[in-house]
């Protein structure tokens, strides 16, 4: 069998396609032939180092995909051999096949694509969380999106509008506009040096937003306080490019309130996994949101798609096709 590994931390170098034994169905588990296996930026995080330092290397990268069902092992009585299934935060992703627990798997229905589940599973239930549990946007209110032409900000967007929210979209070039409006933004801002806050009051008569969704690293921190409204939300992510540094929080303006939201949260149960995969399939199912898939690369190419997404150049999900 074919995967993906790290042989040490760094940059795209130390991937490499190798053999690797292949999986057998423990207890629990279920062996599925990967299909599709969405990239990350928790992969390229990983790989610098950041996270799973207690597994050694080397070590399959990769946390969500879709497949069909190989092999069920004992306990397992919710799968069968032939089922389509997607996951999410499974390690060991990048692989040709791969063994995985079964309550980290949902059942996908025969009108969603394999390609679309797996480019659902982590980004879809990201949104998700931060539209309808961290703040969840009521009929109305204005939302500033980063990163709006990415595989998060394009379905983030798409559900703020699904709630009866308006979307102010920032993106890093031009290119990336047409594709921001068409998930729903209804004003899209060009930026890349972290100077938008002024544009974004312009937009607002002066009020600012209800909520911000930043997952765009340092640069953008001081603008988004500034973006805010009176007791305005500050949702912040994406731990790969780095925090704001420290923070005072007597000197936080116009009692805004800030938090660290991550997708697991959301789903902290079997039950909730369930329910809130259903709801994002639901959607897709009747035409609510569009997952949109920027580019597709061979298994063998991880490096290049981890380099893809590192450029901020990308936009929709990458996939891996093993």
């Amino acid at each position: 069998m074919k995967a993906v590994v790290m042989k040490e931390v760094g940059g795209t170098d130390v991937m490499e396609f190798v053999d690797r034994p292949e999986p057998v169905a423990r207890p629990a588990h279920v062996v599925v032939e990967v299909a599709a296996a969405g990239v990350n930026f928790m992969d390229i995080g990983v790989r610098q180092g950041m996270a799973w330092t207690d597994i050694p290397n080397p070590k399959v990268l990769g946390v969500e995909g879709a497949g069909r069902v190989l092999a069920v092992g004992d306990g397992t009585g919710e799968f069968a051999v032939g089922d389509r299934v997607a996951w999410v935060y499974a390690p060991g992703s990048y692989a040709q096949r791969q063994s995985i627990p079964a309550a980290s798997l949902v059942k996908i229905p025969d009108t969603v694509d394999d390609r679309t589940a797996a480019s659902t599973m982590m980004q879809g239930l990201t949104a998700s969380h931060f539209a309808t549990d961290f703040y969840p946007v009521q009929p109305g209110d204005i939302a500033l999106v980063h990163a709006a032409a990415g595989g998060v900000g394009l379905l983030l967007t798409q559900i703020i509008r699904l709630r009866g929210g308006r979307v102010i979209g920032r993106v890093s070039s031009e290119d990336k506009v047409a594709i921001a409006r068409k998930a729903g933004a209804e004003h899209v801002i060009v930026d890349t040096d972290g100077r938008f806050a002024d544009e974004v009051l312009r937009l607002t008569g002066g009020e600012g937003v209800n909520v911000v969704y930043d997952g765009s690293g340092p640069k953008t921190f001081k603008g988004s306080i500034e973006a805010l409204r009176r007791s305005g939300t500050f949702c912040w992510y994406g731990p790969v490019l780095g925090g704001p540094g420290p923070l005072e929080i007597m000197n936080l303006p116009k009692s805004i309130k800030i938090g660290y939201a991550t997708f697991m949260d959301h789903i902290h149960t079997r039950e909730l996994l369930l329910d809130r995969t259903k709801q994002l399939f639901d959607w897709i199912e009747d035409g609510s949101i569009t997952v949109t898939i920027g580019e597709t690369y061979r298994l063998a190419d991880a490096a290049g798609a981890h380099a893809a997404m590192a450029s901020r150049a990308t936009t929709g999900k990458l996939l891996l096709i093993p």
